[in-house]
């Protein structure tokens, strides 16, 4: 259980309450003919109707968490569910959440909490799986007046109080006793607010209508949504109008998110004086960017409004379920189809009941209680037509809200290429919580699926997508489009080979001039044509490179040198790798005197004997063993030539082995010699 932080000050009307497990004991449920208590109605009573909404003067705001903040959305990770006694909801709805989920039931006290397990007992429901809050309210709307999670910039859970906008004091009440028992940190939003009227995505994206604006009138739209990204971490705020023309304006009677990237609309007929707007709310969306960076997949379900209801929207996604209240209508199967097509990997399950209303169904009456120790992956993702790269990036932060340690071997991007099998590549940790995985081993045009999967030390497991395989992201990899000559290979390594050669590629569209091919030394280029060369669009010129010279020695080191291609679009080049022992023997098809080198070693002076050439010029180069020209001299020689070991700059060399070129007229001597004290 996570420390206690900070406590809200804000008067507490009842101090009892637990987290509780209880023995059975008797209990009679209210008669069927009872007078209808005005407090369990979603709609106003008479006396609440004469009643002023104003924002509650007793409400103390705290400061808001420590930035940046995130808002949990319902389909992240959830540990619970919270409901109410009087229900609000059928035991065929709380057993299927029990089953897997903690159901957490709010009563007035411990006697009531006995009734409520015998209930339970009675009707199925796994009390394993069920545990209580003891606390005062005043209607079983959870949603409405329920918690707020949240985390802070320090990854600490926490709970936004705000206040309600309904005068049911004990349901407003609620987030504080959720937040002590929890013992989490408690934050106050001076903004009056509904659970029903907000809708995020876990993302900073958030959505809501215009009843938000009506309900603070005394703060300007920018208020609000200042208060909203301070509190809440919401940075896209989506206030809209309210198609259902219903007085309660709560957007979960008439739309959804699903995902980050979806969302479900209402759908009416044509013929119904509301299509205009429900039309505009899902032509708004399906054009304005999600979290992800496109518009939102907008699915539609068909929902008139007329008996048997249709409140297909206030449905509930409670970790890989989904509840969709059904009464018996004939669209029922069809709003089920739409469920399914849109969140693939999900169980749908249709949970009918007479007493579902249009404006006040399941997602009114029940709320998740976030998994405080939840594995958070954000990602935004490659989509639409991704430019070519031989590989391309994926970029994650994972948070373990645990405070455990990521499991590295389960950090990866899992992709699909076209139809074939799944390949991984592990992400990396780059900064702090940054991780980055590579997708390779494409083609242009290529369609990719992929995924991110992580887990933690505390075994909690993530994907984004939160299904996974069953609902990848998507891409399709551009075409390569070249703006430049292509050189292949950009590095020739000559180990015992003595000629290789390179290609050109011109695969622009329009001609390109090639101005100058150069290299200084250790190769030759002997075939250049003459420049400037106009190559063609699509052609290609071959360029051979000779060192002129074979190896015999296998120990050797690498010399280095660049080939520079000059072209009027740019300066490209072609790495040089040569084995020094191909400088030891030097092989002709022609017969080539043999020059005497001595002493080698040597300390102050070598001495390059040619007994037999005659009176010429003669041209040495010598080089280190990475290929810098350290001394080069042109003289006219007889018999012999003398290197003092000395530099360009006239300064003695360093000990160590040099490789030595002697020219003289169409002869190439070459070879190693080393200096020593």
């Amino acid at each position: 259980m996570k420390p206690l932080l900070h406590f809200m000050t804000r008067p507490v009307l009842f101090a009892s309450f637990a987290f509780v497990f209880f023995t059975a004991t008797g209990f009679a449920q209210r008669n069927s003919d009872d007078k209808p208590d005005y407090r369990k109605l979603h709609y106003l009573s008479e006396e609440e109707m004469l009643t002023p909404l104003k924002r509650d003067p007793n409400f103390t705001e705290t400061d808001p968490p420590v930035g940046p903040v995130r808002m949990v959305g319902e389909f992240e990770s959830m540990q619970a569910v919270l409901i109410r006694y009087p229900f609000g909801i059928p035991y065929t709805v709380i057993s299927e959440m029990a089953n897997d989920l903690q159901v957490i039931t709010i009563v007035s006290s411990n006697s009531q909490a006995n009734q409520v397990l015998t209930m339970y007992q009675q009707n199925g429901v796994n009390t394993a799986n069920c545990s209580f809050l003891i606390a005062p309210t005043d209607s079983y709307w959870t949603r409405d007046y329920g918690p707020w999670f949240v985390f802070d910039g320090n990854n600490q859970p926490g709970i936004c109080d705000f206040p309600y906008d309904r005068p049911r004091p004990t349901d407003d009440n609620i987030p504080v006793k959720v937040a002590q028992s929890l013992g989490i940190n408690l934050f106050g939003m001076n903004l009056t607010h509904t659970g029903g009227n907000m809708m995020t995505d876990g993302f900073g994206f958030a959505a809501s209508t215009d009843l938000v604006y009506e309900e603070n009138t005394d703060l300007t739209e920018q208020e609000v949504k200042d208060k909203m990204e301070a509190y809440l971490g919401i940075t896209q705020y989506d206030v809209t109008l309210d198609p259902l023309a219903d007085y309660i304006k709560h957007i979960d009677c008439w739309g959804k998110y699903l995902a980050p990237d979806k969302i479900l609309i209402g759908r009416v007929s044509i013929t119904d004086d509301r299509y205009a707007d429900y039309e505009a709310v899902a032509d708004y969306f399906a054009n304005t960017p999600s979290a992800y960076g496109y518009p939102y997949k907008v699915y539609r379900v068909f929902s008139p409004g007329t008996a048997p209801n249709t409140p297909y929207t206030n449905s509930i996604i409670l970790n890989n379920k989904v509840l969709v209240p059904l009464t018996g209508s004939q669209w029922d199967d069809e709003a089920i189809a739409v469920y399914e097509e849109a969140m693939p990997g999900y169980e749908v399950i249709g949970m009918p009941w007479t007493q579902w209303f249009n404006t006040d169904a399941l997602h009114c009456r029940a709320i998740g209680i976030a998994d405080l120790d939840m594995l958070y992956i954000d990602h935004r993702p490659l989509f639409g037509t991704v430019d070519w790269q031989d590989s391309l990036a994926v970029s994650a932060k994972i948070i373990p809200y645990s405070e455990g340690q990521l499991v590295s071997d389960s950090l990866l991007v899992n992709y699909q290429v076209n139809n074939n099998a799944y390949q991984t590549a592990r992400l990396v940790q780059t900064e702090g919580s940054t991780y980055v995985g590579y997708i390779k081993n494409f083609s242009e045009l290529d369609t990719i699926h992929y995924f991110v999967s992580a887990m933690d030390d505390a075994n909690k497991h993530a994907k984004l997508p939160y299904m996974g395989v069953a609902d990848p992201f998507s891409f399709v990899v551009g075409e390569q489009v070249f703006t430049d000559l292509t050189i292949t290979p950009d590095t020739l390594v000559f180990m015992d080979e003595y000629i290789r050669y390179f290609k050109i590629l011109n695969a622009t569209s329009s001609t390109v001039s090639i101005e100058n091919i150069s290299v200084d030394n250790l190769v030759w280029l002997p075939t250049l044509p003459d420049f400037p060369y106009a190559l063609p669009a699509g052609d290609s010129l071959m360029v051979e490179v000779d060192v002129d010279i074979i190896t015999q020695n296998p120990a050797f080191v690498w010399l280095y040198n660049t080939i520079f291609i000059t072209s009027d679009i740019s300066t490209q080049h072609v790495i040089v790798k040569v084995n020094s022992d191909l400088l030891e023997t030097i092989e002709n098809n022609t017969e080539k005197e043999i020059i005497s080198v001595h002493p080698n070693p040597f300390s102050n002076e070598i001495v390059f004997e040619l007994p037999s050439l005659k009176r010429s010029e003669a041209f040495l180069k010598i080089y280190d063993v990475f290929g810098k020209l350290i001394y080069s001299g042109r003289e006219t020689v007889s018999d012999k030539l003398i290197w003092n070991a000395g530099s360009e700059k006239g300064s003695a060399v360093e000990n160590g082995v040099y490789i030595y070129q002697l020219q003289i007229e169409n002869e190439l001597f070459t070879g190693k010699v080393v200096k020593l004290r």
